[in-house]
């Protein structure tokens, strides 16, 4: 039987729903190809990041102005410099471009929207298939209220889908107040997609040292859930692609997701933890899985168990949780010498 993996991810079409995300794996020309040659269907690049260029260029500054005046005869000793900007990652794209043949997305994470659309449209030109915009707030000010930043989100995806020809995608954090709305009115300006969730990095405290540090976690199976829920819930409610990020680790995690009604997911932990090669070994789990259940595109079975398609009204609800939460066999699952003692004692 053959089997066909092959995708539509809105604007484009992909020889499999496996999206490479982005990471600093991929600023390896090597690993890029080795990416490609593992099945990948499409990779997103290394995240532009304006703080980090405006962090570099004060940096610069600061190193420049440190040496002023250091002398009589000299106001420095430094030739006039200014920093590159974006162009190092720019031309890092454009090689990147040169060694696939798959699409190769861009990655976007910025604070003015003046940048936003300047950094957009210098990415369009290095030859991208498609842009990701990496959209977030970092809870800091007490004074701005949901509605505030999500106005400031949507202004600054309407700035750059008017200015660029690509397919725009979002990348989204959970932390909304209606996550559902947000997505429903970003998709009525013809998003391309919605990638689901950021993974954003949080402090921990180092009680010996007494300070902040911040660990690098991998992901694991049980931070796949939500994107789940999510997939589950948007399938045939909106026009853009849902893409699942978060906790993708083996081919029947991304048979999981295209169950809820997703398109594609995004994979980088997987990746980090057991190697380029487990890329192949998922799109062989998906392949015999499907085999098995005589799927022989995904088409068959996407979305089969999304809220759409689904008689059980509580399956994407409240009411499961407490469901659960009230069966006594939970309980027994993980307690069971209390039981025991308890049923002694009667």
């Amino acid at each position: 039987m053959s089997i066909n993996l092959s995708t539509f991810y809105e604007g484009l079409t992909l020889k499999n729903p496996i999206v490479v995300g982005a990471s600093n794996l991929v600023t390896d020309v090597d690993n890029l190809v080795k990416l490609e040659e593992a099945g990948a269907g499409a990779i997103v690049y290394k995240s532009l990041f304006e703080e980090q260029i405006q962090l570099e260029a004060f940096q610069l500054e600061q190193m420049q102005e440190s040496y002023s005046y250091w002398d009589q005869e000299h106001n420095t000793i430094f030739p006039t410099a200014n920093h590159a900007g974006p162009a190092e990652h720019l031309r890092q794209l454009k090689e990147a471009r040169k060694h696939l043949t798959i699409p190769l997305i861009g990655s976007l994470n910025c604070i003015n929207n003046d940048s936003w659309l300047k950094f957009a449209l210098k990415m369009e030109d290095t030859g991208i298939d498609a842009l990701e915009l990496n959209f977030y707030n970092s809870h800091l000010d007490f004074n701005s209220t949901s509605e505030m930043i999500e106005a400031r989100q949507i202004k600054t995806l309407e700035l750059v889908k008017a200015g660029v020809r690509l397919p725009v995608f979002v990348k989204l954090s959970p932390f909304y107040s209606n996550t559902l709305k947000l997505i429903a009115s970003m998709d009525a300006l013809d998003v391309a997609g919605f990638v689901l969730f950021n993974r954003l990095f949080q402090p921990d405290i180092d009680i010996e040292k007494e300070e902040h540090h911040f660990p690098y976690n991998f992901s694991s199976e049980s931070d796949n859930r939500l994107a789940l829920r999510y997939a589950g819930l948007l399938h045939k409610k909106i026009k853009g692609s849902i893409v699942c990020n978060t906790g993708i680790l083996s081919g029947h995690d991304i048979i999981k997701m295209l169950l809820a009604g997703a398109d594609a997911v995004q994979v980088v932990s997987a990746i980090y933890k057991k190697g380029i090669h487990t890329v192949t070994q998922m799109l062989t789990e998906i392949e015999t899985w499907m085999k098995k259940h005589k799927y022989q595109s995904l088409d068959d079975f996407q979305g089969k168990l999304a809220k759409e398609n689904l008689d059980d009204p509580f399956a994407y609800k409240r009411a499961q949780y407490v469901d659960i939460l009230m069966k006594s066999e939970v309980f027994m699952k993980y307690h069971p010498k209390e039981t025991d003692d308890e049923a002694k004692d009667d």
